[in-house]
């Protein structure tokens, strides 16, 4: 095949229109961040000590557990000793894919250490300040740990005129796309168009096209209607998808606290939060078609076309929370706690690569291309760092505690999810003054904040999130106590986004993209307590449902991009250890 590939051709038939103007480069496409990476980061999930997991987390007016003081730093002033502890999790995990291709599960049995930690306790022989408590704990705040994927069935459209609508919409010529001597158009240096990476290695693999000029062409991808070869009357393109994801990693926070009392009726406490983040990603879409539309030095050929895109993507850095919290206890029996969590700041690094594997007309030999000669991509250097800040959270809490054996608690927890974040690391403003559109392209000025239009499409796509947690404990003996609990948490995700009504932006040449329904969580536990040692355990079922998209999906158009519908089912046994003295 001729590598520039400028023979004309016909416009497709059916599905290779132009995409409409929303689909202008936009920065997800050169910075690979956008708007669906925030909320996979930002997301609460529940994870904690045994005595706190089956109690549903509700321990935001409780306190005197070595997770609580994360949630309400408060809880740190309720401790009357010292303590160790440490807490074990064994997460049984099992996903379900089902699209028009079936339904095909996978299992994932991670094992984690979820909370180690002690507490310090100076005592004062005074009524009024009886105690200051100091604390230090590490806990694992959340866990992306998922694998799932399988046959998407029959496609009524292909991914590659997805790819030639973003080439189509951002006006590029063949040599944005195209090598050229020293021009390397991964990293151009010529200080013109940076062109979307995923239409580069769509291009260089054969799975888009250009019709016409090459300074002015239309872009074609490779799924259309009838045509006619040689006088013989071509049927339209037909084919099926598959895919797969498997995502590792989540979020260590190393917690400082300390706290006290005052008179035993309030307590105080803030805890200064350090967070590690790692994410990693890899997925794998392919598609398998008959009758497509292949460019060739003879021209178009129809012909089958079964080609795969690989991506691998990491990001990874630190980030800070300060908290702060009060519980009150007005009488012995009935305990309101309230807690503020500023944003966790972050400051991450991403790496990405992508590449693709074609196979055209029968051929056992692949053609293999990759995104920047196989090199991990930074996009330029100093460039691959980016800020991001996560929800504001706010807490509140009531507890009641019956003749010192029966502990009812509930937690509402608010996270204003539509007001997180991206930042680029040279400025510190949300928007700047010179971002401004253009008609062919999103432009930057030379101070610009280049996240300005993923920050709104945040808003455009998700509401706060609520977190209900409910629990209880009764104390059985004195020595052994058993516990349940139940958490809500919403899925935070606008109606319009997740009934397609929105055009959904992804990162890079990153194709995919889920929208979460509300998460679920029933727990239940034993505890035993005796001479300072305790032992719990806890039982905890996870389920969340997810709408997933191998590929965004044109508001105005009646012709949907393959899709399935996801089950999340975790099964988390944990165990605490721990010594009071």
């Amino acid at each position: 095949m001729n590598p520039l590939r400028l023979t004309k051709r016909s416009l497709l038939a059916a599905g290779s229109g132009l995409l409409p103007a929303l689909l202008l480069l936009s920065p997800g496409e050169t910075m690979a961040q956008e708007a669906i990476d925030a909320m996979r980061l930002a997301r609460p999930d529940m994870k904690g000590t045994a005595r706190f997991m089956s109690m549903g987390g509700a321990f935001g007016a409780l306190g005197g557990d070595l997770t609580s003081f994360s949630y309400n730093p408060a809880g740190i002033g309720v401790y009357r000793s010292h303590e160790l502890g440490i807490t074990v999790d064994l997460d049984a995990q099992k996903s379900s894919m089902k699209s028009a291709g079936g339904e095909f599960t996978h299992s994932n049995t991670p094992f984690l250490l979820n909370n180690i930690g002690g507490v310090l306790t100076l005592k004062f022989n005074s009524k009024v300040v009886p105690n200051i408590n100091f604390g230090f704990t590490y806990n694992r705040t959340a866990s992306f740990n998922r694998v799932f994927g399988g046959g998407l069935g029959s496609i009524n459209t292909s991914m590659t005129n997805w790819m030639a609508g973003i080439a189509n919409s951002n006006g590029l010529t063949v040599g944005d796309v195209s090598y050229n001597g020293t021009f390397n158009p991964y990293n151009p240096n010529d200080g013109g168009k940076a062109a979307p990476w995923i239409d580069i290695l769509a291009y260089q693999s054969y799975l888009i096209n250009p019709e016409g000029d090459p300074d002015n062409p239309t872009w074609q991808g490779q799924f259309g209607g009838p045509s006619t070869q040689n006088g013989v009357t071509v049927p339209g393109t037909t084919g099926s998808a598959y895919a797969t994801v498997e995502e590792k990693g989540g979020i260590d926070a190393f917690n400082i606290a300390f706290g006290g009392n005052f008179g035993n009726l309030v307590y105080w406490g803030m805890d200064f939060d350090i967070s590690s983040l790692n994410y990693t990603r890899n997925t794998l879409y392919s598609e398998s078609l008959d009758n497509a539309y292949v460019e060739s030095d003879q021209g178009v050929e129809r012909t089958s076309s079964n080609w795969n895109l690989k991506n691998w993507y990491n990001v990874s850095g630190t980030g800070f929370t300060y908290k702060l919290g009060v519980i009150l206890r007005p009488i012995q029996e009935f305990r309101i706690g309230v807690a503020f969590h500023t944003p966790t700041y972050y400051s991450l690094t991403q790496q990405f690569q992508a590449s693709t594997e074609c196979y055209y007309n029968g051929n056992r030999q692949p053609i293999i291309n990759y995104t920047n000669s196989d090199r991990n991509g930074y996009y330029e250097p100093g460039y691959s760092d980016f800020r991001f800040v996560s929800p504001w959270k706010v807490m509140v809490s009531a507890a009641g505690v019956l003749a010192n054996r029966f502990i009812i608690s509930a937690d509402y927890q608010w996270d204003l999810a539509s007001k997180m974040h991206f930042k680029d690391p040279a400025y510190d403003s949300y928007y700047y003054y010179d971002y401004f559109p253009y008609s062919d392209g999103y432009g930057f000025g030379a101070s610009a904040n280049s996240y300005a239009p993923v920050n709104e499409s945040i808003k455009t796509y998700y509401s706060d999130i609520h977190t209900l947690r409910l629990g209880a404990e009764f104390r059985v003996t004195n020595k052994f106590s058993i516990r349940a609990g139940y958490s809500n948490v919403s899925s935070g995700v606008r109606q319009s986004a997740a009934d397609g009504r929105e055009y959904i932006y992804t990162a890079g040449t990153q194709t995919d993209y889920s929208f979460d329904d509300a998460t679920n969580y029933v727990t239940a536990g034993l505890g035993y307590r005796s001479n300072g040692f305790y032992a719990d355990f806890a039982y905890v079922y996870k389920h969340t449902k997810s709408t997933w998209h191998a590929f965004p999906d044109d508001p105005d158009s009646s012709v949907r991009t393959p899709s399935a519908t996801l089950g999340l089912t975790s099964n988390q046994f944990i165990l605490s250890l721990g010594y009071k003295f």
